[in-house]
């Protein structure tokens, strides 16, 4: 029997292979909209960018590798990736979603999508109750974040595709926060995952792209006629970039997630901070079923300060850190979820799943440990008065 390749190697190796040509280990930038017909009706596989390009088709394979599926579409960004899977509902389909969601997937749902006929509902996809009762007769998809953005909430993969497949309907999991180097929903019973390929599978922040894995073939020639017909596709120099990316992901996770795990138990311990949210500590809620579906706790951390006026203070103070919206690159970000990545989201719907003001995310990078703790504690000090 053939030893299946860790996900390690296949990181290390995403894109080798590809070139038949010449055999590069660096795939090649193929920067043409269109390829040369060898004769009428003939071609190589290719003959239109949006439709293929052998870059991009390099970054898919290793996407879908990456996350065990059987195909992978790229886009030219996660919001992009979650809007293609939205075609595969019709006006008066119900999609059922996490409560505590990143605020630019909940601008598309209820700002562009709901107007088109689409519904929304959101509900807890730890509690298996709460989302069985929410479930209707238009129901199609169960949408979830694990661990969710910003309050770091757990899902239940498993028990939520299992509702799903008894239901006849689709489960789609955002793997963003987690990467397929900690978490496959796939391999759980997930119909879908997305990413923002933006974040850890880039990790550089120097890109801009989206991912739809998928198991089932049919549904993947769903998601790629999608991809065709928008046309929302990662540019050939993306993708190799995401490829550059994707072939350092294991080692970055794991230094990020140990520098993390630092961080995360020197916030727990200060006392200007109220609340810590990071799935290792101690007494973490689902803490255990977060571990029993991801090998990590992953590299983002959310917490509260005790006043909410000292948010302002705080990040002006930071100097190592930089303040950024965005999380998974080797550099260590902080945001306001607040009024930066979730500003869309109305402040009373914020207050009901606990997102306040006092709330600051940070997504922890490849620095040293001791420059992150000494940057972190300083404007904590200077946040004080």
């Amino acid at each position: 029997m053939k030893r299946k390749r860790s996900i390690e190697t296949l990181a290390a190796q995403a894109g080798v292979g590809a070139d038949k040509a010449f055999g590069a280990v660096s795939v090649p930038i193929y920067t043409t909209a269109i390829y040369r017909y060898d004769a009428f009706g003939k071609h190589r596989g290719f003959d239109y960018s949006r439709s293929e390009n052998p870059t991009r088709q390099a970054a898919e394979k290793a996407l879908a590798d990456l996350e065990g599926g059987s195909r992978a579409a790229a886009f030219s960004s996660g919001m992009a990736a979650i809007s293609a899977v939205m075609t595969l509902f019709a006006s008066g389909d119900h999609v059922l979603c996490s409560d505590d969601l990143y605020g630019g997937t909940y601008r598309l749902f209820e700002k562009l999508l709901r107007p088109y006929g689409l519904s929304f509902d959101y509900a807890d996809m730890g509690d298996p109750a709460s989302v069985t009762k929410k479930i209707g007769k238009k129901t199609k998809a169960l949408f979830i974040e694990t661990p969710t953005n910003p309050l770091m909430k757990i899902a239940d993969i498993r028990e939520v595709a299992r509702i799903a497949r008894d239901r006849g309907i689709l489960s789609i999991v955002d793997n963003t926060f987690m990467s397929p180097f900690l978490q496959q929903p796939l391999a759980l019973g997930a119909d879908i995952v997305v990413h923002s390929a933006t974040k850890f599978l880039g990790g550089h922040n120097d890109l801009i792209g989206g991912a739809v894995v998928v198991s089932d073939p049919v549904l993947g020639e769903k998601i790629h006629f999608a991809q065709k017909a928008v046309g929302a596709v990662l540019s050939p120099f993306d993708a190799w970039l995401l490829l550059r990316g994707i072939k350092t992901l294991a080692v970055r996770v794991a230094r990020a997630q140990q520098n993390a795990e630092a961080v995360a138990a020197f916030l727990a311990a200060h006392p200007s901070v109220r609340k810590v949210f990071y799935p290792s500590l101690p007494g973490y809620a689902r803490r255990e079923l977060h571990f029993s579906q991801a090998a990590g706790a992953g590299a983002v951390i959310s917490f509260e300060l005790e006043r909410e006026a000292a948010v302002p203070r705080f990040l002006n103070a930071l100097k190592t850190v930089l303040l950024a919206e965005s999380l998974g690159g080797v550099e260590t970000l902080v945001t306001h979820p607040s009024t930066m990545t979730h500003a869309d989201i109305p402040l009373e719907e914020q207050a009901a799943v606990g997102l306040t003001p006092a709330l600051v995310r940070l997504s922890i990078g490849i620095e040293n440990l001791d420059d992150l703790l000494t940057d972190i504690a300083q404007a904590l000090r200077k946040a004080q008065h």
